[in-house]
């Protein structure tokens, strides 16, 4: 339940936001007397399929990127930190990263890259095609 908090605390807060837009037009005088009923739950159901579905492929994505990491390949991860053109950071264990929890840390790096902020690195890809060549 802790990671579901931690990956989706800002699309909870703005459905709570769409929720009181939702019952504040609603409630209106110009609005039919089922509206409050018929806007909240269509809202609401619409909010957690979207939530659910995100929260699925977020941590889908997770347990692919750490499969991936465990298996000795290279994962990429966004960089907020730093604004530059590259605006992204290459993980592996060849590069001294480790996995802990749901974070990559490292001695040579500032700070940690979250999971769900990764994706496989397809560079690989086309390195492993060069040296079948």
């Amino acid at each position: 339940m802790e990671l579901f908090f931690e990956l989706e605390i800002a699309y909870i807060v703005i459905g709570i936001f769409l929720l009181t837009v939702t019952a504040f037009v609603t409630t209106r005088g110009f609005m039919p007397r089922v509206a409050f009923k018929r806007g909240m739950i269509s809202v609401s159901m619409m909010l957690v399929t979207m939530i659910s579905i995100h929260y699925y492929m977020t941590t889908t994505r997770m347990d692919g990127v750490k499969e991936i990491f465990n298996e000795g390949g290279t994962i990429i991860c966004e960089n907020k930190m730093q604004r530059t053109i590259s605006r992204s950071v290459l993980i592996s264990k060849n590069l001294e990263w480790r996995l802990e929890g749901d974070l990559f840390v490292s001695d040579n790096h500032t700070r940690g890259f979250h999971t769900s902020r990764c994706v496989d690195f397809i560079g690989d890809d086309i390195e492993e095609q060069k040296a079948a060549q």
